[in-house]
């Protein structure tokens, strides 16, 4: 969740002022930007561990901080009247009468809620994942899964009050438990059912959380962090109690309703095939997440068309390097083979990995000016994923600086074992998760100002992820590469491993493909170990459609890019569109290309 920024100083923020700008505002700004807030609070309501993430809860708030969402029946009807409240609301204002970052704001919101109305209407699944999902119950999806992580990471304790939030937290848990399991049972009844494979690693996961109460990280979490601030050990006693007397019959009364389901599971991996109203989940999803309006079959046939291109890029590139016998993908897996491509598996070879990837940091730093008019002003450190947890932390990650800057920006690489980073793939994603990447999209955020704090706290895979990609294409086009002919093999093939992601999943959700029809596919495609890419198949059974959003909103991007550069011919200034695509904050795709005709028409009627 990031701030945006809205509007640059000098001669950026004149380039776009049709959108930024709100010099020329209607009668309505003032009171949609009123209503936004209200909406804020709502869902601040609705979700309060999004008030503990934002630091929001306290003061008037400070109740949210011992409150979950309520994932029941009732709690899913009350999100359904909400969002049918707030167009309501919103549509009680004249949209022909907005204009620049009115538009925007309203379009975004507008787009918001009749895409999650349209999910909330099946009535099945959950959507407490990185997207919704059929499955209420899932490796990805479930207060089981969800809870404990974010008790830990988010959940602060720094005195009396936070240690007994905490404790009425862990009571909430036991609840949201039960309340997942009724309705993983309503969902079962309906013949919504996981496939086998699923509810195996489900029940893995699930079990892995039944342990001595003492032993639970539930409870060591808060009696560490209780002693650590002299409240003695009376809160870990009381968190195992808890633990002993609720959350562990709990989550014994969920592991027996998967097993039941277990039972009559079949193997089917996508949802068309899986239960009746599959087919309309997948194209909702689809919607939602892309935030596009393409068609199964227009993506499946993109993925196609994507992947021959990049292979086309890659086959001198692999000849280059000597390898001319067999397949794209099988000459990349041959990449892994090399040792001289691997840092040592040691803490001086992590050491010198980290300062490498610092220093390449730095140098696309210096270069961003060619292409943007102001770079965010703040510190991005690349770091390794602390020791103590990296045997089961993501790959690599970025965690945005707080809004008070008391520190940087930080960019985590899983280094638990070297052998997972071969030289020529780390570049593709040091550009991706910080600059200009995601770190510089969250810098807008970090230095934003204007925008509702509705819209700074939304986030759209297609816009942010498809900007991380098209990012990783900017430091080639800035010369990251010039010198680093195998980095440039690392990062298309990266590119095609995207490309992939629309096959594999358009053809498990819409053209019944098998999962291992997916796994040998998406493997022939890049050249990535089978471990690794079973664990990616089973992330797009589990979420459908959410991977597609990455390669579609990294193409629109170009598109727009290109339709404006078309329109615009010698006028057209790349600063420029950098700034329109981002000063109005993250949007859905369409709202986006909105966006870039308002920029266009301003820069034309400003010649």
């Amino acid at each position: 969740m990031f701030n945006r920024r809205t509007l640059l100083a000098g001669a950026a923020a004149a380039a776009v002022a049709p959108l930024a700008s709100r010099a020329f505002a209607g009668p309505q700004s003032q009171q949609l930007d009123a209503l936004y807030e209200t909406f804020f609070h709502e869902g601040l309501r609705l979700a309060p561990e999004g008030a503990t993430e934002l630091g929001l809860d306290k003061g008037a708030d400070a109740d949210l901080a011992a409150k979950l969402g309520d994932v029941s029946t009732a709690g899913i009807e009350a999100q359904k009247a909400a969002s049918k409240s707030r167009l309501a609301r919103l549509r009680a204002f004249d949209r022909k009468a907005l204009t620049g970052l009115d538009a925007v704001n309203y379009d975004t919101v507008v787009q918001v809620e009749e895409d999650n109305l349209a999910i909330l209407s099946f009535d099945f699944g959950g959507q407490d994942a990185f997207s919704p999902s059929p499955y209420v119950l899932s490796p990805l999806t479930g207060a089981y899964q969800r809870v404990p992580v974010f008790l830990d990471a988010k959940h602060r304790v720094e005195d009396k009050a936070g240690a007994e939030a905490y404790l009425a937290r862990l009571d909430a848990f036991a609840t949201a438990i039960d309340q997942n399991t009724d309705r993983f049972r309503h969902d079962v009844g309906a013949g919504v059912v996981p496939p086998d494979f699923l509810l195996d690693t489900t029940l893995r996961q699930m079990q892995a959380l039944i342990t001595a109460p003492e032993a639970s990280d539930l409870v060591k979490s808060l009696d560490r962090r209780a002693k650590a601030k002299g409240l003695g050990d009376g809160y870990g006693a009381s968190a195992a109690k808890l633990y002993a007397d609720k959350i562990a019959p709990a989550l014994q009364r969920q592991i027996e309703a998967v097993k039941g389901a277990r039972t009559h599971a079949t193997h089917e991996a996508g949802v068309s095939r899986r239960f009746k109203a599959g087919a309309g989940f997948y194209a909702a999803n689809l919607a939602g997440t892309t935030t596009t309006r393409l068609k199964p079959e227009e993506i499946h046939k993109i993925g196609l068309e994507r992947a021959k291109a990049i292979n086309a890029r890659l086959e001198p590139l692999l000849q280059q390097q000597g390898l001319t016998k067999g397949t794209v993908g099988e000459r990349i897996a041959s990449l892994y083979n090399d040792k001289s491509q691997y840092y040592p598996n040691t803490d001086p070879g992590r050491a010198e990995l980290i300062a490498d990837l610092q220093k390449k940091l730095d140098e696309v730093r210096a270069r961003l000016p060619q292409v943007f008019s102001h770079i965010p002003n703040y510190r991005i450190e690349v770091r390794r994923v602390p020791a103590a947890i990296d045997a089961g932390a993501p790959l690599a990650y970025s965690e945005s600086p707080p809004p008070d800057g008391s520190r940087p920006g930080y960019v985590y690489f899983n280094l638990h074992d070297t052998a997972e980073w071969p030289r020529w793939n780390l570049p593709s994603t040091l550009y991706h998760e910080a600059l200009p990447g995601h770190q510089f999209q969250g810098g807008f955020a970090f230095e934003a100002k204007g925008l509702p704090r509705l819209r700074q706290n939304l986030y759209f895979a297609g816009y942010s992820e498809g900007w991380a990609l098209y990012a990783e294409q900017l430091a080639d086009e800035l010369g990251m590469y010039e010198h680093d002919p195998i980095g440039r093999i690392g990062w298309l093939k990266e590119q095609l491993f995207r490309a992939g992601r629309l096959v594999v999943d358009t053809g498990m959700h819409h053209l019944g493909w098998s999962r291992e029809k997916a796994i040998e596919t998406l493997m022939a495609l890049d050249g990535d170990a089978v471990g690794s890419t079973t664990r990616e198949v089973d992330r797009y059974v589990a979420v459908p459609g959410q991977a597609c959003s990455y390669m579609l909103g990294f193409i629109e991007w170009n598109r727009l890019r290109d339709k404006a550069r078309a329109a615009l011919g010698p006028r057209f200034d790349i600063k420029a569109f950098h700034d329109a695509g981002l000063n109005a904050g993250t949007m859905p795709l369409t709202v986006l290309d909105r966006a870039i005709d308002d920029y266009i028409g301003s820069a034309k009627a400003r010649a």
